[in-house]
């Protein structure tokens, strides 16, 4: 970057919003798991969307390279500058700019973060359903640029159902107004649906209308004990049956999983009386008075061991046992993980396919598969041996990912299920998308970003 560059972008950008201190960058150079690190030596921070617009409308002139960034919650490398380019985040953001309780619509500047919009909409007795382990920390932008899918997909869908209009800084730095909020909209090409998702490759989302809810008025949670993942595929069935489909959430957890966060997550205990291989977290609302928990003993008749929520106290217990999860594997050591999705129906199978397969390039791999099995994506990880070489562990990580990648494809399914592409998996897409495929992704990218400035590098190689 020349000083006359640097200069631009810094008058541009105000006193407040900018940084070369590299104490205060150093945080957005790192991930969550430390698996990615960066560098960068200018930290933009613009606080309206007229000063992303000029920042990028510089940075284009100049060929300046800008990785836009939200929470920094992502997990492939996304959001990390590896060559130095500027990092503009999102975070001064942070701005409700309507709530439309009658339309059940909200709008929100990107650096909102994620429980921020869902206390906006509960403090107007309104329901924001995306729910995710990072939301104190992911940002409404992030959620969407990486299309996030949490636990509610099962009954609310990805965050991409979620939108009804979004405002998106394009590279050039002119600012595309698609911020309608109407529920019909039949005039053309959906543009909004072509910057979730793009992680921020084609544009940078600098605020969203998002769909609200009728608040639950019933509420039931239940934990599970199981003896298989066809076992747990099954009751989804009859979950759903007896509820009239009304389960929000259906996450499976192994009993390592359990075990690792009661070793490493203070306050945590075991709600059930006896260890069981597998178990499943269930979770059903409703808006309108219902008899739910009538509904759950029903179907749960038949369990080997289960516990239905008597409290918010016990069900947030409950929830810390699944959200705690990839904390608890973190703090136990080196692990090599995928986000992956297979038809529900498929999941036994590819479960036992797809661990045998891992456990005979890794002996010793212990399996820590969880994740939200009634939508079909499986968090499908393994935690290194124990006393093992974590180095010489994680080396084996591409040699893995392969392994697991081509059962997954084998079932028909998809090697990222809500994490996105990142730089992870970006030279893994040829092996799983048509070249068709990936000739439109090229050219949209080209269109968009003729001088490959937005998040060079990333989801796909120019």
């Amino acid at each position: 970057m020349t000083p006359d560059t640097l200069a631009r972008l810094k008058a541009a950008a105000g006193p407040k919003g900018f940084s070369e201190d590299p104490a205060e960058i150093a945080p957005h150079l790192e991930e969550w798991r430390s698996k990615y690190h960066g560098r960068s030596s200018l930290l933009l921070k613009p606080a309206t969307t007229a000063e992303v617009s000029a920042l990028l409308a510089i940075c284009n002139e100049t060929n300046t390279a800008v990785v836009p960034q939200g929470g920094n919650t992502g997990l492939v490398g996304g959001q990390i500058p590896f060559d130095g380019e500027v990092v503009l985040s999102l975070a001064r953001m942070n701005r409700l700019r309507r709530l439309d309780a009658a339309a059940h619509t909200i709008t929100v500047e990107a650096g909102m973060i994620l429980a921020t919009v869902q206390k906006t909409a509960d403090d107007a007795s309104l329901l924001f359903p995306l729910s995710l382990a990072a939301e104190g920390s992911a940002t409404i932008g992030g959620n969407l640029s990486t299309n996030a899918g949490g636990v509610a997909v099962l009954r609310y869908g990805m965050a991409r159902d979620l939108v009804l209009g979004l405002e998106v800084v394009l590279a050039d730095g002119r600012v595309l107004d698609l911020l309608r909020t109407l529920r019909k909209d039949n005039t053309g090409y959906d543009l909004k649906q072509l910057f979730i998702g793009a992680e921020g490759t084609l544009g940078v989302i600098t605020a969203a209308a998002l769909k609200l809810f009728a608040k639950p008025a019933v509420r039931t949670t239940a934990l599970v004990a199981v003896a298989s993942p066809a076992m747990a595929v099954a009751l989804l069935g009859r979950m759903q049956e007896a509820t009239g489909g009304l389960v929000s959430a259906f996450e499976i957890m192994p009993r390592i999983g359990i075990e690792l966060v009661l070793a490493h997550i203070p306050g945590t205990r075991d709600p059930l009386s006896r260890p069981s291989p597998w178990y499943v977290l269930i979770e059903a609302t409703s808006a309108a008075r219902f008899d739910m928990n009538a509904a759950f003993e029903g179907a749960l008749a038949d369990a080997d061991d289960a516990v239905i929520a008597a409290s918010e106290a016990q069900r947030a217990a409950l929830w810390a046992l699944r959200e705690t999860m990839s904390e608890a594997q973190k703090r136990e050591g080196a692990s090599i993980k995928h986000d992956v999705s297979v038809p529900v129906s498929a999941i036994p199978d590819f479960l036992a396919q797809a661990t045998a397969a891992v456990l005979g390039v890794l002996p010793g791999a212990r399996a820590v598969s969880f994740g939200h099995i009634g939508d079909g994506n499986i968090h499908f990880n393994f935690s290194a041996p124990r006393d093992g070489d974590a180095e010489a562990f994680l080396a084996r990580w591409e040699e893995v990912q392969r392994t697991v990648h081509d059962i997954v494809d084998g079932f028909g399914g998809s090697i990222s299920a809500e994490h996105g592409i990142g730089v992870q998996k970006r030279d893994q897409l040829p092996r799983y998308k048509s070249e068709a495929e990936l000739d439109v992704m090229r050219m949209l990218k080209r269109t968009l970003d003729p001088r490959n400035i937005l998040n060079p590098g990333k989801v796909i190689a120019a």
